[in-house]
């Protein structure tokens, strides 16, 4: 009953937005929107992009391309500026590495849940961030599309209790330095791939974990070659749904707001359903036989926190920024 409810209200909203984007101007001559996620066809996200691209069809034609088919995971921001991409799901991380006051936005525990990253992005400080973003990078931030806690997966059966039993594990973390710096915050030995190769790389011992939200583990399959899941929950998982500042200043402001209102209606959705599966799939991953505990996660906040504020990354930090987002 509650799903049929959030569903009719999201169809409402989309319907709202189809109809104010349906103006004469791009009635005629619809743009066309090339999309690119690193996220399979299969996730909830390609999911919410199809009911985005349903609400904006009067007036854009959305491309949309998944699983890094037309982009690399990573590469996606750069393309975007570069004028080969007008829409994408970009990781913060990748912003960080432009613009390193981002890399905040990145560290562990630094957002407690869904509600709390959202309260951001919505807030003072969180525009701030998107209007730097906007004037450096060329880009316009729609919103953060949540799609999990971060959680450790590993395939040795070793218990981890605090940052010291990670000590030689090889944590499969994206490329990056932000990304490579998590997983050192969490005691591991990161060790950079591709998310396409994680499956293989798990099966074959080239890695012995990943860290993913459930819904990543479940769509990828993960949970086939893993023996176990350590709820460090280190990382409120999110990318940005983005466009690049061309499309967007081409727009009316009456279609800018048609066209924000039906990505703010299709990210709502999205969350919805990634924090129900989150609840479900823990059971679902104890039932396929996988060891599912919780460590002693103020070990692990301690550590990864002392970790950051120590490194050069928190240098460029905003004054006062950590105590502003844990205000909210």
């Amino acid at each position: 009953m509650a799903f049929e409810m959030n569903r009719r209200r999201f169809l409402g909203a989309s319907v709202a937005a189809t109809a104010a984007l349906a103006l004469p101007a791009f009635a005629q001559d619809k743009p066309v929107l090339k999309f690119s996620a690193v996220f399979s066809d299969q996730d909830i996200r390609a999911q919410m992009m199809k009911s985005f691209q349903e609400s904006i069809k009067d007036s854009f034609t959305l491309e949309p391309f998944y699983g890094g088919t037309l982009f690399k995971q990573g590469t996606e921001l750069v393309a975007l500026q570069r004028g080969n991409l007008q829409m994408g799901n970009i990781a913060p991380q990748d912003i960080s590495n432009q613009i390193p006051e981002w890399s905040v936005l990145t560290s562990a525990y630094l957002f407690r849940d869904a509600a709390h990253l959202k309260a951001f992005f919505d807030s003072e400080t969180g525009t701030e961030f998107k209007k730097m973003a906007e004037d450096q990078l060329g880009v316009r931030i729609l919103g953060p599309t949540y799609f999990g806690t971060r959680q450790v997966g590993l395939k040795p059966e070793k218990k981890i209790t605090t940052p010291v039993d990670m000590a030689g594990i090889k944590l499969r973390m994206p490329g990056g330095d932000a990304w490579q710096f998590l997983g050192s915050a969490l005691g591991a030995n990161p060790t950079p791939m591709a998310y396409a190769e994680v499956y293989t790389g798990l099966q074959t011992g080239a890695i012995d974990g990943q860290d993913n939200p459930l819904p990543n583990v479940k769509n990828m399959k993960f949970y086939e070659v893993m023996s176990q899941i350590v709820l460090t929950s280190h990382l409120i998982g999110y990318d940005l749904l983005t466009v690049s500042s061309k499309v967007w200043n081409d727009m009316s402001p009456e279609q800018q707001a048609a066209f924000q209102a039906a990505a703010d209606a299709a990210m709502a959705w999205s969350q919805e359903q990634h924090l129900a599966q989150e609840k479900a799939l823990v059971e679902e991953f104890k039932g396929a036989g996988l060891n599912i505990y919780e460590p002693d996660i103020a070990a692990f906040r301690k550590y990864a926190q002392e970790k950051y504020l120590a490194s050069d990354l928190a240098k460029s930090w905003p004054q006062g920024i950590l105590e502003k987002v844990a205000a909210l």
